[in-house]
C-alpha cells in the first residue's frame, strides 16, 4: 500500500465516521459529528499502520500480526466510550452514544483494512437502526419501560417476585 492509498483510507474512515455523527448531531446527542469522524479516523489511522507495518517487516523477515493494533484499538474505544455513560437513579444514559462510538472505531478498523464496501455498509445500517428504531422507541410513552422494571424492582424488594 502506497501512503497515498493509506491516506485516502484515512479520509474515507473520516467521512464514513462524520455520517454516522451528522444522524446523533441531528439528534442532539453528547457526542457528534466531530468526535465520531475523529474515533473512525483514528481507528484508520492505527490499521493503516499495523498493516503498513506488517507489510514492511514481513519483507525483513519478520512477521507482524496487524490484527495486534486493531484489537487495541477496540480496547482504547471501550474506555473511551464507557465515559459517555451515566448512570442517574434507575436510568442510564448515553449507552447509544457509547455504542456508536464503538460502531464508528468498527467503521475505521474495516476502512482502514480497505473493505470500503462493509464500512459504508455498515454505516448505512448503523444510521438507519438509529432511525427507525428511535422513531419506535419514541412511540411510547416516556417511562413506561422504566416505570414497569421500577415495579418489578419494588415487589423483588418486597419478596413478591423470585
Amino acid at each position: 500500500m502506497t501512503e497515498w492509498e493509506a491516506l485516502s483510507r484515512v479520509g474515507l474512515a473520516l467521512i464514513a465516521g462524520a455520517l454516522l455523527g451528522l444522524e446523533r448531531e441531528i439528534s442532539d446527542k453528547p457526542a457528534g459529528l466531530r468526535t465520531y469522524a475523529i474515533v473512525s479516523q483514528g481507528a484508520a489511522l492505527f490499521m493503516v499502520l499495523s498493516l503498513m507495518l506488517s507489510t514492511g517487516n514481513h519483507v525483513q523477515g519478520t512477521i507482524v500480526d496487524p490484527s495486534r493494533i486493531a484489537s487495541t484499538v477496540v480496547q482504547g474505544i471501550g474506555f473511551l466510550a464507557g465515559g459517555v455513560i451515566f448512570t442517574i437513579g434507575r436510568h442510564v444514559k448515553g449507552l447509544t452514544t457509547a455504542a456508536g462510538v464503538w460502531v464508528a472505531a468498527a467503521v475505521g478498523l474495516l476502512i482502514g483494512s480497505g473493505f470500503y464496501i462493509i464500512g459504508f455498509g455498515g454505516v448505512v445500517m448503523t444510521v438507519l437502526a438509529l432511525r427507525v428504531f428511535g422513531a419506535i422507541a419514541h412511540r411510547f410513552p416516556e417511562g413506561v419501560r422504566h416505570d414497569r422494571r421500577a415495579a418489578e424492582e419494588e415487589q423483588h424488594e418486597r419478596g413478591l417476585l423470585d
